[in-house]
């Protein structure tokens, strides 16, 4: 059986050495080539021309966001995985963007690696499942909060039209001529709705959110 060869491009020499170790020990893998830079991996890559490059994204010199799209250019049948410390669903899009298969966090385990190469050897894409439960939970959130839009009364969103001004509750209350009190509860009840935890997850739903309460 043919071995699936591996060039390693990471800054860090102990983690270049450990991934080397885990990955000999396997007989379905071969490291062909370990680096510290987006040029060497760039360099090793047309050269060598690898089947998987595990890619760490902040890598010095020519990160690891530019080396994929070079390493794409030069070695089209290279299959890149990005590394990265980064959990942003953000940082896992711009670089699949730039031609990589794969995406995994620094936090994922032996076993989720070794499954991304091969499912990306195979010709498929992989995210790993901290970046996949972080998207789920962003969707959810999402549909949850667009349901509580819709459940908002029309003080609530005179309330948070006054907000969206900078407006205290103090303020708040003397312009639409109502105690404190009653303007807490409507900013509790505003939070509940959206599913926000406070009032400063309130002021940043509303500054993204301009268009609603206009």
């Amino acid at each position: 059986m043919k071995k699936i060869t591996i060039l390693i491009a990471d800054d860090h020499k102990l983690v270049r050495q450990t991934w080397e170790f885990i990955f000999n020990r396997d007989e379905r893998f071969q490291v062909i080539a370990e680096c510290a830079t987006g040029e060497e991996a760039i360099e090793i890559s047309r050269e060598l021309r690898p089947d998987v490059v595990i890619m760490d994204i902040n890598l010095p010199g020519i990160s690891g966001l530019e080396a994929t799209l070079q390493i794409r250019k030069f070695s089209p049948g290279s299959k890149i995985i990005a590394v990265s410390m980064h959990t942003q669903p953000s940082y896992a899009k711009a670089i699949i963007r730039n031609g990589a298969s794969g995406y995994v966090t620094k936090t994922s385990s032996r076993e989720e690696m070794i499954k991304a190469i091969i499912e990306v050897y195979a010709g498929h894409k992989y995210i790993c499942d901290e970046i996949k439960n972080i998207l789920s939970d962003s969707l959810m959130n999402d549909e949850q909060q667009n349901n509580g839009v819709k459940s908002l009364s029309q003080r609530e969103i005179q309330v948070i039209s006054q907000i969206k001004n900078g407006a205290s509750s103090k303020e708040i209350a003397g312009e639409l001529h109502l105690s404190v009190k009653t303007i807490e509860v409507h900013r509790y009840n505003i939070l509940k709705k959206l599913n926000l935890k406070n009032s400063a997850s309130l002021v940043n739903f509303v500054s993204n959110h301009p268009e609603l309460y206009a």
